[in-house]
């Protein structure tokens, strides 16, 4: 009868009043209450996106947001560098080498953030790149890339090229500036920090950006954001919209309003800081170092057979469910997810009973150590 406890990066949990909000009924889309919701949402994922331009919204994956970013702002056989250091990097590859694009790729160590010097390095061997295309926070590594120096790499090597970021798994758990990180393009879904369900992605865009989609013939239907940013100006969308998640996400915004968008970054680092020490009190190893780790996942390796009873046990004996690792990393690392509607008390349960299983696999008594260490880590700070 134990109480469920989803600490995956991705789908995450529902606050019940979000919950509550998308199930007060429907409204028609193309109505006045339709056109207030849109506009009531603007200045909240302004905030969260770190931007003073219009998001657009779309009724799909995030995945659709990457391939928005890509079908908009890049040109038949223009040149463009993606950064790859995880399994999200290789899904930006994938969706590149759909397209009649000239693609580069910077391979990243998975569990490693770019070092933007050897980047700057390697673009400048490149010529007339038009795009660079990274992720903020590599879900499937936990690492967290520089923006701000890679943003400085990609515009001292032309002012005009696109940097493009993937924000999926960290926006809404981490600050973000466009503007002074040198993002053209930021996109993101909603089923990570911003505690929805999957289903809405959004895409923003500076000016810069903005007339570039405007300018590109590209042929595309569904993905050609200018749509989007025209209904925008009438409060609309081109298409039919995720009528009650839009809903949903005006609760977001005003939950993170309520508690205050820099305590809500907060934390996310309080949560990371709490895991990362109760971890290593258990003798387990962090994937990332501790400069380039992500506030909003965390991953850690061990044994593949000790891996495999941490994570069967937690969901069977525990109820809490965590990832595995993803591709080259799978059997190699699990991921607490910990974005979104999580706290810290939830990182006190998962380590709690990670110290059991532990206790009981190696024979060996954890009790109290990691709890400890997190307790410390968090009240250390307050």
């Amino acid at each position: 009868m134990e109480q469920k406890l989803l600490l995956t990066p991705g789908p995450t949990p529902i606050p019940p009043e979000v919950s509550s909000r998308m199930a007060e009924g429907m409204i028609g889309h193309r109505s006045n209450d339709f056109n207030k919701l849109m506009e009531s949402i603007q200045p909240g994922l302004k905030t969260i996106l770190g931007t003073k331009n219009p998001v657009a919204i779309l009724s799909s994956s995030g995945t659709s947001a990457l391939e928005a970013a890509m079908v908009n702002l890049v040109r038949p056989d223009e040149s463009i560098v993606i950064i790859v250091s995880g399994s999200f990097g290789d899904r930006f590859r994938n969706i590149a080498k759909t397209y009649p694009f000239d693609v580069h790729v910077y391979d990243v160590e998975w569990g490693q953030a770019a070092d933007p010097e050897k980047f700057e390095e390697f673009l400048n061997t490149k010529e007339n790149v038009k795009a660079v295309f990274s992720q903020s926070c590599e879900t499937s590594t936990a690492v967290i890339h520089p923006l701000n120096a890679l943003g400085e790499a990609v515009k001292s090597y032309n002012s005009e090229t696109l940097f493009v970021v993937d924000g999926v798994s960290i926006v809404g758990g981490m600050k973000f500036d466009m503007e002074q990180d040198n993002i053209d393009c930021l996109v993101t879904g909603s089923q990570k920090a911003l505690m929805l369900p999957p289903g809405l992605a959004f895409v923003a865009m500076n000016d810069t950006a903005r007339q570039k989609a405007a300018d590109n013939e590209l042929p595309r239907f569904y993905l050609d954001i200018n749509r989007y940013f025209k209904a925008l100006e009438d409060h609309s969308t081109p298409f039919t919209p995720a009528v009650s998640l839009i809903q949903g996400l005006e609760r977001v915004l005003e939950i993170y309003h309520e508690e205050g968008v820099e305590n809500v970054f907060e934390r996310h680092r309080n949560m990371q800081d709490m895991l990362r020490a109760g971890l290593r009190a258990l003798g387990l190893t962090m994937l990332v170092a501790d400069e380039y780790a992500s506030p909003t996942v965390t991953a850690f390796q061990s044994g593949e057979d000790e891996l495999k009873v941490i994570k069967d046990q937690l969901k069977s004996e525990h109820q809490i469910t965590i990832a595995g690792g993803q591709k080259e990393l799978k059997g190699k690392i699990l991921r607490i997810g910990h974005m979104g509607y999580m706290f810290p008390h939830d990182m006190i349960r998962v380590l709690a009973a990670i110290e059991a299983i532990l206790s009981d696999y190696r024979n060996e008594n954890y009790y109290g150590r990691a709890v400890a260490a997190a307790q410390e880590a968090y009240y250390g700070k307050l």
